[in-house]
Order: C-alpha cells, then sequence, then structure tokens
C-alpha cells in the first residue's frame, strides 16, 4: 500500500501580486493541514490572466526562474510543509518568453521545469503574442511523494500529452488551468465540456488526475472581460470525479489514492499492453497522411 493525497486550489486573482501569494499560501497550507502531499495552484496565479490583452508591456512580467520570487517563495513553503508543489509561472529565458512550471519537491528542492506545449491563440487567450511553445518536451518528475506528470491548461485538450507522460513513468496527472467564458460567444458554457475531457484522460491511462483552475471576473484593458468558471477537480483512476470546487468559491479539494492498487489495477487493465505504437505513425503528422522516408 503506498498512500497519497491529492489537493487542488481554487483561487481569484488581482494585481496585488503579494495578496495573490499570501492567498496562494493561505490554500496551500489549508491543503497540507488536510493531509494533502501534493498540491496544485492555479496558471499564472500571480497577475490576473494578462493574455486577455496583446500589449508588450506585460512582457515585463517575466521572470528567469532562477529569480522569481514566487518560485523561491513556495520552494521555502514546500519544505516547511513537506508537500510538492508545482508553481506556475510567466518565465524569461534568453530572448524567449515561456509559460512555465518550476517544480519544487517536499524538501524545497527544484526539480526542474516544464514549458507549455500548446500554445492557444482564440479572443481572450491570446498565449501566442507572449509565450513560445515549449521546447522542453514532456516530463515527469520523482518526488518524494509519487511520480507526477504535469501539464498546462490547453495541454489538457490533447490526449498524447496525458498518454505520453504515462508512457514516461507518471502516477499522476496534473493540470494548472486559466480558463472561463469565451469573449466571441458569451453564451457559451465549456465548464462541462473541459472537465470531461480530462475525466476520459483520467480512465483512459488508469491515473488519478487534478486540475486547479481560478475564479472570478476579470477585464482586460481593451475591452474584454473574462469570468473564470473554477470547477477545480480531482477525478480517480477510473475519471470518476471525486470532487468538485464549484463555480463562485475559493477553496481546496482532497482525495487519498493508494498508487501500489492503482498500478496493479492498471497493468490488470491493459490498454498499455495492448497499445499497437506501429500504427500510430498519423499522430506524428498534421494531416494523418502516412509518408514514406523521402517525406512525399
Amino acid at each position: 500500500m503506498r498512500p497519497v493525497t491529492l489537493a487542488a486550489t481554487q483561487m481569484a486573482c488581482s494585481w496585488d501580486h503579494a495578496a495573490n501569494l499570501a492567498r496562494a499560501e493561505a490554500l496551500v497550507r489549508e491543503a497540507a493541514a488536510k493531509g494533502a502531499q501534493i498540491i496544485l495552484l492555479p496558471e499564472l496565479f500571480e497577475t490576473p490572466y494578462f493574455c486577455q490583452d496583446r500589449l508588450s508591456r506585460f512582457l515585463d512580467l517575466a521572470v528567469p526562474i532562477a529569480q522569481n520570487p514566487a518560485v523561491r517563495h513556495f520552494q521555502a513553503v514546500a519544505r516547511e510543509l513537506g508537500v510538492v508543489l508545482p508553481i506556475s509561472v510567466f518565465e524569461r529565458a534568453g530572448q524567449n518568453f515561456f509559460n512555465s512550471i518550476a517544480i519544487a519537491d517536499a524538501d524545497g528542492a527544484l526539480l526542474g521545469t516544464y514549458r507549455k506545449s500548446h500554445i492557444p491563440d482564440a479572443p481572450g487567450y491570446s498565449e501566442k503574442f507572449y509565450f513560445s511553445p515549449g521546447d522542453t518536451g514532456f516530463r515527469v518528475w520523482h518526488t518524494a511523494h509519487a511520480t507526477i506528470g504535469v501539464g498546462i491548461c490547453w495541454d489538457q485538450w490533447f490526449p498524447e500529452t496525458h498518454r505520453a507522460m504515462a508512457l514516461m513513468g507518471a502516477e499522476v496527472l496534473l493540470f494548472p488551468t486559466a480558463i472561463g467564458t469565451e469573449p466571441s460567444l458569451p453564451d457559451h458554457d465549456c465548464s462541462g465540456h473541459w472537465q470531461r475531457t480530462m475525466q476520459g484522460q483520467a480512465g483512459a491511462n488508469v491515473m488519478p488526475l487534478v486540475a486547479s483552475n481560478r475564479i472570478g471576473l476579470e477585464a482586460g484593458e481593451e475591452g474584454t472581460e473574462m469570468t473564470f468558471f473554477g470547477h477545480s477537480f480531482i477525478a480517480d483512476q477510473t475519471g470518476d470525479k471525486l470532487a468538485d470546487a464549484g463555480r463562485f468559491d475559493e477553496g481546496v479539494l482532497t482525495a487519498q489514492f493508494d498508487l501500489d492498487a492503482i498500478a496493479s489495477h492498471r497493468a490488470y487493465w491493459g490498454t498499455f499492453r495492448d497499445r499497437r505504437p506501429d500504427l500510430y505513425g498519423a499522430l506524428l503528422t498534421f494531416d494523418g497522411a502516412h509518408r514514406h522516408a523521402a517525406g512525399v
């Protein structure tokens, strides 16, 4: 038996950087007090979701990982509480900018960084203006409490993300998120679609999944506004949703899992045994066409 307790957090974000860090820390401490060992914060929680606008001055928000005050702060919190914390940040690296996750282990050590692979570009989600596509590839992290795979928001819509991390040895999938209303489709609510997409991947890969979103109305500076719909959740290895934070409230969700029992069930279920990677060549193309070695 190898128990682990996972936590999702949900919060609103403002332009008061110190207040955002304080609120995030309070949620981490609340989760740890409930026994959580791996605690997920939302995407880019240090600020409002600035990608509503296309303003070059927001590039000044980016900081190298080694100099990022949120990373240093939560490394200390992780060490004090003995918890694992993926920390979502706007990273500057040389002349480029990335939407990144720094992984703080339970002793506060920084295990490394993942850079978001799939970068959206839609009304209200102008991330391609700010972020280069991640160059790290998918990664997994052997932490004190479990081997985790961490994707970032739009990554979660691509089943290849989950499967790649599962094949690399992930035992738990984590997705910090900033998602809400669509400025161009004001009556559209994708919260159910969003959850079901990830629930299906939890079930397909037979492992727990945690998603943490923000909440609240955020106004852009170019006439747009978005309401982030929350609904942070934890799904089990069958895709069953064990806990849902709802649409409006800040807070913490926790759930405990036995990783050894899940690993045994995953092996029994046979979805990895019966894979046919020799037939999946179409996944390596944009249009699904098979091409010979010359590329024709």
